[in-house]
This record gives structure tokens, C-alpha cells and sequence, in this order.
């Protein structure tokens, strides 16, 4: 078996065209050695090769010694990325041209020796991994994925990776299906991958939903086409002759050329009407069937998608099986009081009554949430939220004001009888009533922490803050 010396020295001998290659075309070469202590350039002169090929010659004995670490292996890989970035620098300011990618190549060789020594090593398979797609080597990233996910099946986050560089990357949402679809089979608890699965739907959807804008497809043609010259909008002016695809190609047909029974087809298949991440929902709930936390965050995420037709019925499916499983829960109240406003914007005419049916739904909720505590903090966070919202009416922000004084109060009686409560989650609340500049709740709270716990430093410092 060779030893440390032998190995290194046959990795290096594979260099020497490549050093020469530099040398002969002057892109290193020999330049002034500057001095770091005092910051001027002395007369001796050091060679740029020379200095390359110990710095390899020092990495390639550590890392073939015994003792070696992962960290040797990820300088190794830093240094060789830089004396690429510079070698690509120096080629493109001296017009010259280099036959080959040895540097390409030297950094994947050190990255898969790497990875073979230290394959229980996640950050070394994320920096191979992040290099071969920083260079848009998607044949090689594809290897290192099969590779890495083969080893390490049971962790979630490469799952959620790979997944993701298929959509962002390839546009491949069948790929990205598959990959998390293996990956919920070795990772069915965790989280994370059933909401990342969910999300990565909503995002298919929602690019759907922008390119048929784009290309007008979101309105029914045949509707629009019956507007009578009185009934449109821009009848007091003066109209352009339209062009339609048969005027650019005579070749078409007469008749339309968008196919309204083939648009209402595609309206309705599961990819487009939330079927898709509705089933996922259903599948997580079923693997934690008491956990209303990750419902919350089922919905949390899905409202953050404005602009997905289908977001109506998902919250909708959303909010009736979390009721469902737990009438009482507080995220499942929470959930419940906010999905009227959803998706709504507060300059909208609709945003004033969806609102009301909001806080209709608090006051009755308040009754039934156990322990209540935990829904007048969501609903304080909640109003908190829409109170930073500049284009509220001055009507909504007054209503928005009384209502958020409300649930301080309610907060605060129901924190004080509640064992549950800690301070921790009274200091929470406080800071952030602190931050939205509401003084007078903030002092009603710390007036009721103080209370219950007397000895609190932080309760006290808030006290102080407030005065």
C-alpha cells in the first residue's frame, strides 16, 4: 500500500502540464513578493507557480496523512476555487486562450475525494453540491444527488434540496414530485418535508396561474366577446381595430383560436384546482393527527399564495378539518377567525365586510378555545399585522385599534388564571406591543405580570421601558 508521501506526490506529477501551461502563456508567473507586516514590496521576487505547487504539495500530505479532517478537504477545495476565479480573471484580461477545464476538474477530484473519505459529512456534500450548480455542471449535479441521497435517505433537508434545484433549475416538477415522494417514504415524521411537498405545489399552481394572465387565458373569451360596445368600460373612447392570430397567420381557422372547453378541462384538473397539496394536507394530518400546530402552518403557508385561484377552497378544506379534529384548539380557532381576510387586499371594497365576518367569528371563538390564552396571543400577533398596514381607512383602523385593546385584555385575564402561561410568553407580547407603539397595553401587561411574578427581572425592565 503506497503511503501519505507516494499518494501526494502522484497527485501533483498530474498537475505539472497545467502549471506549464500557465508558465509558458505568462498567466503566473514571477512578480514582486509583497511584505505583510510592513506593506512594501521588496526586492527579492517569488514565483507564482512555485508558490501554487506548495501550497498543493502541503494540502495533498495533509490530507493523505493519517488524522486527516473534513476541514482539510474544504480549504483544499477553497484554495483551488480561488486560484480559479483568479486564473479566469487574469485569462480574460490577457486575451489568451487555455485549452481545457483543469481547474474545473482539480476542484471536482478534491470534492469527490472528499466526499468518498468523509461520506457521512453533510457540509462537504453541500459545497460539492453548491459548486457543480454554481458552474452549471447539472450532468455532474445530478450524479452528486443520486449519490448523497442514496447514502444519506433519511434526512430530509437533501430531499427538500434536490426538489428544489428541479423546479428553480430544470423546470421539472415531475422530477421534483418524485424526489419528494421517495423522501416521504424515509422521512414520514418529518415535518418540514410534508409542508416543503405542499408548498412546492402551491408554487407549480401559482406559476400556472401567472403565465395564463400573461397570456390572457385567466378570462372567459366567449363572456368577453358578448360585451355589447354600451356595456364596456371604454365606450367614450376611441377603440383600435383588434388583431387576432388570424390576421398575423391567414392559415388559422375561422373560428377562435383559444379553446374554451380545453381551458375549462385544464381548470379542472387536480394540478390547478388544489387537489394536489389538499391531499398532502390530508396525508400529513393523518400522520399527526393531534397536531394542530402543523395544521397552522399547513394554512400559514398556503395563505401566503395571493394569487392561486384555488386559494379560497384549500383554506377553506383547511380551516373544516382542523375544526373537525379539535372544535376547541386554538390554532384551529385562529385559523378560523383569520381566513375571511385572506388573499384580500385593504384598499379593496370587500376587505371592510370580510373583516366584520372576522370579528364575528372572534367573539364567538373566545368562548371556545381551551386554553384562551393561547388564541388572544395568535389574535394579538394577527391585529398587530394588520395594523402595520399603511392603506387601512381610517374607519378599519379604529375598529382594528378597539379590537387589538380587546384582546390585550382578554389576554391578560386569561394569561393570569392559566397555568400554561409563562413569563417568557408574556415578555414575547410585550415587546411586540412595545415595538407597534401601544404604551397603554403595554403597561396594562406588565402591571399583570408583575403581579404573578414579582421577581421578574425582565418583567421589570419592561416596567422601567414603559415609564
Amino acid at each position: 500500500m503506497a503511503g501519505a508521501s507516494d499518494k501526494a506526490r502522484f497527485y501533483l506529477e498530474q498537475s505539472v502540464p497545467e502549471l506549464q501551461e500557465y508558465e509558458r502563456k505568462n498567466i503566473f508567473t514571477k512578480v514582486p513578493f509583497l511584505h505583510t507586516s510592513s506593506g512594501t514590496y521588496l526586492t527579492t521576487t517569488k514565483e507564482e507557480i512555485t508558490s501554487i505547487a506548495k501550497k498543493r504539495s502541503d494540502f495533498e500530505h495533509k490530507i493523505n496523512a493519517r488524522g486527516s479532517q473534513p476541514s482539510d478537504y474544504a480549504r483544499y477545495a477553497g484554495f483551488e476555487m480561488n486560484l480559479e476565479s483568479l486564473r479566469r480573471k487574469r485569462v480574460k484580461r490577457l486575451g489568451v486562450k487555455i485549452t481545457g477545464h483543469a481547474g474545473k476538474r482539480r476542484i471536482f477530484f478534491v470534492l469527490d475525494r472528499a466526499t468518498r473519505k468523509f461520506h457521512g459529512d453533510i457540509a462537504l456534500w453541500m459545497q460539492y453540491i453548491e459548486y457543480a450548480r454554481k458552474e452549471k455542471a447539472n450532468k455532474k449535479l445530478s450524479q452528486i444527488l443520486t449519490s448523497v441521497l442514496r447514502l444519506h435517505p433519511t434526512k430530509p433537508e437533501l430531499w427538500i434540496y434536490a426538489a428544489r434545484y428541479a423546479v428553480d433549475a430544470q423546470a421539472d416538477m415531475t422530477e421534483a414530485r418524485s424526489y419528494m415522494q421517495r423522501g416521504l417514504r424515509f422521512c414520514k415524521t418529518s415535518k418540514a418535508l410534508w409542508l416543503e411537498y405542499a408548498k412546492l405545489e402551491m408554487i407549480y399552481i401559482a406559476k400556472i396561474a401567472a403565465r395564463r394572465r400573461i397570456l390572457g387565458l385567466d378570462e372567459d373569451q366567449t363572456r368577453r366577446s358578448r360585451v355589447t360596445p354600451a356595456e364596456s368600460p371604454d365606450a367614450d373612447m376611441l377603440t383600435l381595430p383588434t388583431v387576432t392570430a388570424e390576421d398575423i397567420n391567414p392559415h388559422l381557422q375561422p373560428d377562435d383560436s383559444v379553446d374554451q372547453a380545453a381551458l375549462q378541462t385544464l381548470d379542472s384538473t387536480p394540478a390547478l384546482t388544489g387537489a394536489i397539496p389538499l391531499a398532502i394536507f390530508d396525508a400529513a394530518m393523518k400522520q399527526f393527527p393531534s397536531d394542530g400546530a402543523l395544521g397552522e402552518r399547513f394554512f400559514d403557508m398556503f395563505a401566503e399564495f395571493a394569487g392561486v385561484p384555488c386559494l379560497a377552497r384549500v383554506l377553506e378544506h383547511v380551516v373544516n378539518s382542523l375544526l373537525a379534529a379539535s372544535p376547541t384548539s386554538p390554532e384551529a380557532l385562529s385559523c378560523f377567525i383569520r381566513q375571511p381576510v385572506i388573499a384580500i387586499d385593504a384598499t379593496a371594497a370587500a376587505f371592510p365586510s370580510a373583516l366584520g365576518i372576522s370579528l364575528k367569528r372572534l367573539k364567538s371563538s373566545m368562548q371556545l378555545s381551551e386554553p384562551k390564552w393561547k388564541l388572544s396571543d395568535r389574535v394579538v400577533n394577527w391585529l398587530l399585522l394588520l395594523q402595520g398596514i399603511k392603506e387601512h381607512d381610517p374607519g378599519v383602523r379604529k375598529v382594528l385599534s378597539v379590537t387589538l385593546s380587546q384582546a390585550v385584555h382578554d389576554f391578560s385575564q386569561a394569561a393570569m388564571l392559566e397555568g400554561s402561561f409563562k413569563e417568557s410568553d408574556l415578555v414575547r407580547v410585550v415587546k411586540a406591543l412595545q415595538e407597534a407603539g401601544y404604551q397603554n397595553e403595554v403597561r396594562s401587561l406588565v402591571a399583570s405580570g408583575l403581579e404573578r411574578w414579582s421577581t421578574n427581572d425582565q418583567i421589570r425592565a419592561l416596567e422601567m421601558a414603559s415609564d
